[in-house]
């Protein structure tokens, strides 16, 4: 099975963002945590990051993969561009999120692109890309 992980603005910056809030590791260190992990082939995950909404979506609309994950960043409060590029897939797709944002400001607790997937992983740091791997696995 080939997984999509795409990973939206900002989050390349991982690490050195907000520690406080994100924690240390970088996407890089996440990316090779996953890698790592017992039954993860290197040829079945490819890793996709931009901060760009139609990278995001010209990329989803490859459809070269059996499932997604995705964790659109600030696009999930408010792309609806986003939201109809994950309806327009029948893939399995999960939404993750490192921090609780139900636990953060108003801005952040309405989740537009979660409408699109079929589940959404939140609040376990970067736990949550091993979460939504084990969904598939």
């Amino acid at each position: 099975m080939r997984i999509l992980i795409i990973n939206g603005p900002n989050l390349k910056y991982l690490g050195d963002r907000e520690p406080d809030i994100y924690g240390e590791k970088s996407l890089y260190d996440i990316e090779s945590d996953i890698r790592s992990m017992p039954d993860i082939n290197d040829n079945d995950i490819e890793f996709f990051v931009s901060n760009s909404e139609g990278d995001i979506i010209d990329r989803i609309y490859e459809r070269d993969y059996d499932g997604l994950i995705i964790n659109p960043g600030a696009y999930s409060h408010y792309s609806l561009a986003i939201l109809d590029a994950l309806r327009a897939i029948h893939v399995p797709k999960v939404e993750v999120h490192m921090t609780n944002v139900f636990r953060r400001d108003e801005k952040r607790k309405t989740l537009v692109t979660a409408e699109g997937v079929d589940g959404v992983i939140i609040g376990f740091g970067d736990y949550v890309y091993k979460m939504a791997l084990n969904y598939f696995l």
